[in-house]
């Protein structure tokens, strides 16, 4: 999940798995796989330094608590 600025300053938390693409029309616009678009303040390459560094935290996660990870998606 990432967290985006929409026009009116309201925040915004998306999933970065269902960014389908960025489009960079005067504003920012995201389109997600569901056809949903918004306009977002932040540039394209800040959207997609927040999915890689989301991504990032995810990976490292794993490293150090392979415990808790297999935990969780095992159910428990």
């Amino acid at each position: 999940m990432i967290k985006v600025t929409r026009l009116n300053h309201t925040a915004l938390i998306l999933n970065s798995d269902l960014i389908e693409h960025i489009e960079i029309t005067p504003d920012t616009v995201i389109t997600l796989t569901s056809g949903q678009k918004f306009m977002v303040l932040e540039s394209s390459q800040e959207i997609v330094d927040k999915v890689v560094a989301f991504r990032k935290s995810l990976f490292s996660r794993e490293l150090f608590c392979p415990v808790a990870v297999e935990a969780s998606s095992h159910g428990g």
